[in-house]
């Protein structure tokens, strides 16, 4: 049964203890094997931080593509993919309503998977409370860009969307809104699963989120989509769970966000149809 184990993962920087947090994120990446892992806050500067995809990669023996967005500390921070699989077609698209200090990208790959060619990205949206209308230019926007390329395989759509799942800029994802005169439909792989159970990833449970504790605690802010189910089952999502949310003995965590897994179907199911 061919299938895409997937993680998204808000990486938080360099911020401490930087080098137990990226140990831990090396440790849970082996434990969960994925196939591809969705990166945002990924942070490099020249002589003192190495970049962080770069560094998960070597340690897990993946490919990465990295873009910075905005400059940082005397670096820059970006969005990444790493991946098992073979990455081409690389392509970086820039959302609305980027300014230089904070500019919001799209960022995607073609994985070389055994079942077939398979589109995955990445994306990491604007944080603050009042943005709700940013987000939902920007959700439209990644709508249209992932729309450009056609594909008969499952697409994979992950990040921080810093939005409820009530949110307009979500609803308009998941198909139950409608935003400049467009509609769309992308499977919640956390939905799928787990109906409206909480989800937080952004949560009070963590304590790295109480420096920032003005942006509410208690929200599902991390997503992965999925787009439609084919008839053949290709596309069910088989599993989807919050993972990275166990303290350490020393009360370390990989970062102030919890990560999401799930595990996608990439080849039909045979004898499985799935009605319409």
């Amino acid at each position: 049964m061919g299938t895409l184990r997937v993680v998204t993962l808000n990486l938080w920087g360099e911020q401490p203890p930087f080098a137990r947090r990226m140990q831990l994120a090396v440790e849970g990446l082996r434990a969960l094997n994925p196939d591809v892992v969705g990166l945002q806050e990924v942070r490099q500067v020249p002589g003192s931080i190495e970049n962080q995809a770069e560094t998960l990669a070597k340690a897990l023996g993946f490919q990465h593509y990295y873009e910075p967005a905005t400059p940082w500390g005397g670096g820059d921070e970006g969005l990444a993919i790493i991946s098992k699989h073979p990455l081409s077609q690389q392509r970086v698209h820039e959302l609305p309503h980027a300014v230089p200090t904070e500019r919001r990208l799209l960022l995607g790959v073609t994985l070389g998977t055994p079942d077939g060619a398979v589109d995955f990205y990445t994306t990491h949206l604007n944080y603050r409370l009042t943005d709700g209308g940013k987000r939902e230019d920007q959700v439209v926007a990644i709508d249209g860009h992932v729309g450009a390329f056609e594909s008969d395989m499952p697409r994979v759509l992950v990040g921080d969307f810093n939005a409820i799942p009530d949110s307009d800029e979500i609803r308009f994802l998941r198909g139950l809104h409608t935003s400049a005169g467009r509609r769309t439909f992308w499977q919640d792989a956390w939905e799928r699963r787990h109906g409206h159970a909480d989800g937080f990833t952004w949560a009070r449970a963590n304590p790295y989120t109480a420096r920032l504790r003005w942006l509410e605690r208690d929200r599902r802010l991390d997503y992965i989509f999925v787009s439609p189910m084919k008839r053949d089952g290709r596309g069910v999502v088989h599993d989807c769970r919050i993972v990275f949310d166990r303290a350490a003995s020393d009360g370390a965590l990989p970062s102030d966000h919890f990560g999401l897994f799930a595990e996608v179907q990439l080849s039909p199911l045979e004898g499985d149809e799935t009605s319409a």
